[in-house]
């Protein structure tokens, strides 16, 4: 069940290229890095994007203590129309916590991506639950990521 004190956020982009493109272009290892990098310059993923799958969504820890993240599963996956990533809990110092009060902030917590066809590109649908603490800096942070994604996914 999600924590009451989780906060809804939308966020939405016109991208000039078919949802296939914008989707590998999101996903992709490579590119993944390339656009998640407006939140943090070492993000990255380790597990796949195959629904069911457990995937670690990681980065390294500002004060040295290793890699850190967050510990999440892939509750759906429709390719190149729709994937929903479930939190599970975090990572910190390279170890999985799904049973402390930080890691309970998290559970259950939900990151929706929809990609619809468009005038010609895609229009990508992001709805995410956050924790109160952290709206502000994703309200700043997601459309800059997103205006980076669309940068990638525009070039030749």
């Amino acid at each position: 069940m999600m924590d009451l004190r989780m906060t809804q956020l939308h966020f939405a982009i016109s991208i000039r290229a078919p949802r296939e493109k914008v989707w590998h272009t999101m996903l992709g290892d490579e590119t993944y890095r390339q656009w998640t990098q407006v939140f943090d310059a070492s993000s990255r993923f380790k597990g796949d994007w195959t629904e069911g799958s457990k995937i670690l969504f990681l980065g390294n820890d500002p004060n040295g203590g290793g890699e850190s993240g967050m510990v999440s599963r892939i509750a759906k996956n429709r390719p190149y129309e729709f994937i929903s990533i479930e939190h599970l809990g975090i990572l910190k110092n390279g170890v999985e916590d799904t049973t402390s009060e930080a890691a309970k902030k998290w559970a259950s917590a939900y990151e929706n991506y929809t990609f619809k066809e468009k005038d010609g590109g895609t229009e990508l649908l992001v709805d995410i639950n956050s924790d109160e603490e952290f709206v502000g800096m994703f309200n700043d942070l997601w459309p800059k990521a997103l205006q980076r994604l669309k940068e990638i996914a525009e070039a030749a």
